[in-house]
């Protein structure tokens, strides 16, 4: 078995979901290769030779690839895609927006978001916002699978991959980059982060969440927010942790103000430790917190900075 990662980066760094995604190659079996895409990526492709257990990484270094567009990944990797078993890359805006694509030119179907492998044709992915597992065995040839991150504990930087030359430049005649907006912000990215704050409807407004941020400081955290805090306008829907947000495994979750909506519970349930703090004892989220604070959050979350 053969198996193709798909390497995701961010300004010619990285991004750490893709040690992720290499365990999960790991768990099937085979040679893993990792393919770097994009513009001026040596220091990317460099990184991504440091992964442990992997045995080549290949860079198509062009401008076409410079913004990682669906449609000339897509066609770059289905046609790439002839000397692997297994298309791998991470279950995230980047990796849902190509993977779908190469799955359809190759006529295969995708096995989407997988936090297991059972074997190199069976996997185990969440199915009804993560309350069941569902185990899908694929009879394709070719699997082009996304990956659930939290999933899978990510690999060692150990490694010296050999790197290699993609001389396939694909055309691109269907789409064109415009513009990108990026939050800027000196806290760790939401999805990566090792602690997690979060606010919810239960913090009564945009600017209470300000309530939040000495707390982040001091923890080195990251801020999130529920759907419902979304949906009011508190905060950017960036913030948002949940099945329709962003999906998180900190080694410390701090909940607060949030009910524990299932919605909710699908983005975060995977993380180490989980602490809720809120007014109503009988929140559902304290079904799953390993701690829990039940009181006014305006009074807690004071004294919890002045303590730390």
């Amino acid at each position: 078995m053969s198996i193709l990662v798909l390497a995701e980066h961010h300004d010619g760094v990285l991004a750490g979901v893709t040690a992720h995604v290499v365990a999960a190659a790991q768990a099937i079996g085979g040679d893993i290769d990792v393919l770097v895409a994009g513009e001026d990526v040596g220091a990317v492709a460099d990184a991504a030779a440091r992964l442990d257990g992997v045995r080549r990484v290949r860079v198509a270094d062009h401008a076409v690839y410079a913004h990682q567009l669906a449609e000339p990944l897509g066609a770059l990797l289905a046609e790439l895609a002839g000397d692997y078993t297994h298309v791998l890359a991470a279950a995230t805006t980047t990796g849902k927006n190509v993977l779908p694509r190469v799955a359809a030119l190759k006529d295969v179907s995708q096995v989407s978001e997988i936090v297991e492998v059972v074997d190199a044709d069976t996997f185990r992915r969440p199915i009804y916002a993560g309350n069941a597992i569902a185990t899908v065995k694929s009879a394709d040839s070719l699997k082009v699978i996304t990956v659930r991150g939290t999933g899978f504990d990510a690999v060692g930087e150990s490694g010296h991959a050999a790197i290699e030359s993609v001389d396939t430049v694909v055309d691109n005649s269907q789409s064109t980059f415009l513009k990108q907006e990026l939050a800027q912000s000196d806290r760790p990215e939401l999805a990566a982060a090792k602690v997690v704050i979060s606010g919810g409807r239960g913090m009564g407004s945009g600017e209470n969440f300000t309530l939040l941020e000495g707390i982040a400081d001091k923890l080195g955290a990251a801020i999130g927010a529920s759907r419902a805090a979304v949906d009011a306008g508190f905060v950017p829907n960036d913030m948002q942790v949940g099945q329709t947000g962003k999906i998180v495994a900190p080694e410390l979750y701090i909940a607060v103000g949030i009910s524990g909506a299932i919605q909710h519970l699908a983005g975060m349930k995977d993380s180490k430790v989980i602490v809720a703090i809120n007014k109503d004892e009988e929140a559902p989220i304290f079904q799953v917190a390993d701690y829990g604070l039940v009181g006014d959050l305006f009074e807690i979350l004071p004294e919890l900075e002045s303590k730390l």
